[in-house]
């Protein structure tokens, strides 16, 4: 996402009941999402290769989709909820990896799923930390 697009929704965030007390990073942020998007895709990828991990990838796919979606909308989006929301990312990611790492030593696009699954759970943990020390 631009620079222009990433300060304005800074600036949106901070007039947001509940959040006007953090302070976002919005480069923690950007990272985040950027690491869904690529855990989406890496999932989505997976799912139609490989069949016995095809439900945990499409459901960490949409997760991750839906984490994204998330962190662009903001309104209404209370600390407690954003953090619930990584939670549920990171937990999803970590289905998703267990599974495909059962099969990584035999597939390039279950291990590269998997890399994909533990930089989303990286990126949502740093997320989740900057919000925890920002209120």
């Amino acid at each position: 996402m631009d620079a222009m697009m990433m300060d304005a929704m800074g600036k949106d965030m901070m007039s947001m009941p509940g959040m006007q007390a953090m302070s976002m990073d919005m480069s923690v942020m950007q990272q985040c999402m950027d690491a869904c998007s690529a855990c989406e895709q890496a999932c989505t990828v997976c799912s139609m290769q490989m069949m016995s991990c095809a439900p945990a990838c499409m459901n960490c796919a949409d997760m991750c989709n839906t984490m994204m979606r998330a962190m662009m909308r903001m309104q209404g989006m209370t600390p407690a909820a954003m953090m619930a929301m990584l939670d549920a990312c990171v937990a999803m990611c970590q289905v998703c990896m267990d599974e495909c790492m059962e099969h990584a030593d035999k597939s390039e696009v279950c291990r590269m799923c998997a890399q994909s699954c533990q930089a989303c759970m990286d990126a949502c943990a740093a997320m989740r930390e900057m919000i925890v020390t920002a209120v």
